[in-house]
């Protein structure tokens, strides 16, 4: 069995850092969101993956590699445009062959893994197996309409949901699916659909057997549920403490320091993270805060956010529930006249007090 990793599209909701940054990439609990779904693949004992990379495709082939780290196979499969999720099935056939394998959203998390999942199809054998989840607003996903337990519909983002049954970014198909993309048309989106894909499986008497997940799944698309995905993991961090923490610091609940970070007269309060070589002096950093590689934080305060490589953060009073770049200087100034003085990228939001 092998493995289909998404890593391409555009991550218009995650804009500005998507303009520069693969979405896949971003870190939750200081690990790109890529390597959980690269992880969850693994533990399921496959091991021969394709990813599907766009235009960030060197950002991705650089943090990933050839797979190594992992004891792996991947090979990276191009997609000229974001043109559906069945169009990456389409253009991985030559990869894919006729074996059976897993399609993964690389921005999708899910908390147990997929090993029970991935042992259940291969022991069913179905045309195709569709994890979904009851959310509060389908209408953002995919959604199954079940009957007697069978998925009988499926439609792409409707305005009127026939149930709240949201596709979770997690599918598992035999080669009848190659049958299935190249006999559909294009949406009103201009993309091939894989909700359209599985509908053909279904009306042309295939197999399609539905699996409702009931532990917790993130699309991490949007910020609240990148933040929220970054509480859930760490909540279930063990601590430890690989950098140095000096006498006038405090450590509180699930810390976990790495190495070659500092903590200076600071106070941090788990559940949090502090990246490789990030330095933290006379702050304070609360729970639900991960702090990535290279950073520096001074006499601020932070609680309930992501804060990216390579960042600066000094003299601001609080932040909270922030997703903050690459690269970003946050600073306070005495200049005069006093006023707030910003360089933000398109489509920033920003809320001031």
């Amino acid at each position: 069995m092998k493995a289909l990793i998404l890593s391409g599209g555009t991550g218009t909701r995650l804009r500005p850092i998507t303009h520069t940054s693969a979405k896949q990439l971003i870190p939750v609990a200081n690990k790109p969101i890529l390597f959980y779904a690269i992880e969850a693949i693994k533990e399921a004992g496959i091991n021969d993956m394709g990813i599907i990379v766009g235009d960030t495709r060197e950002e991705v082939k650089e943090a990933v590699g050839d797979g190594e780290r992992w004891g792996i196979n991947v090979t990276y499969i191009e997609q000229e445009a974001p043109l559906g999720l069945a169009h990456a099935v389409k253009i991985s056939q030559d990869f894919l062959k006729d074996d059976s394998f897993v399609m993964f959203l690389g921005d999708n998390l899910i908390r147990e893994g997929i090993t029970s999942l991935v042992q259940e199809f291969e022991r069913e054998k179905p045309a195709a197996q569709i994890l979904l989840a009851q959310v509060e607003h389908p209408e953002r996903f995919g959604v199954a309409e079940l009957k007697d337990g069978k998925v009988v519909h499926l439609v792409e983002k409707p305005k009127n949901p026939p149930s709240n049954y949201a596709l979770v970014g997690v599918y598992m198909f035999d080669s009848n699916i190659f049958t299935a993309v190249n006999n559909i048309k294009p949406s009103w989106r201009d993309e091939l659909e894989i909700t359209d894909a599985i509908q053909y499986l279904i009306t042309t008497g295939y197999e399609v057997r539905p699996h409702i997940i009931e532990g917790w799944w993130k699309d991490t698309g949007r910020l609240e549920d990148l933040l929220e995905a970054n509480r859930i993991i760490l909540e279930d961090m063990e601590s430890y403490c690989e950098g140095e923490v000096d006498e006038d610091s405090q450590l509180a609940g699930r810390v976990r320091i790495e190495k070659g970070a500092k903590i200076i007269n600071s106070s941090i309060r788990g559940p949090a993270v502090i990246g490789e070589n990030t330095i933290i002096e006379n702050s304070y950093i609360g729970p639900f805060t991960a702090v990535y590689y290279d950073a520096k934080v001074s006499n601020s305060e932070i609680e309930h956010s992501i804060i990216l490589e390579k960042s600066t953060i000094s003299d601001i009073a609080r932040i909270e529930e922030s997703l903050v770049g690459k690269g970003v200087e946050i600073t306070r100034s005495d200049r005069k006249p006093k006023a707030y003085r910003l360089m933000l990228g398109d489509n920033s939001n920003i809320s001031l007090v």
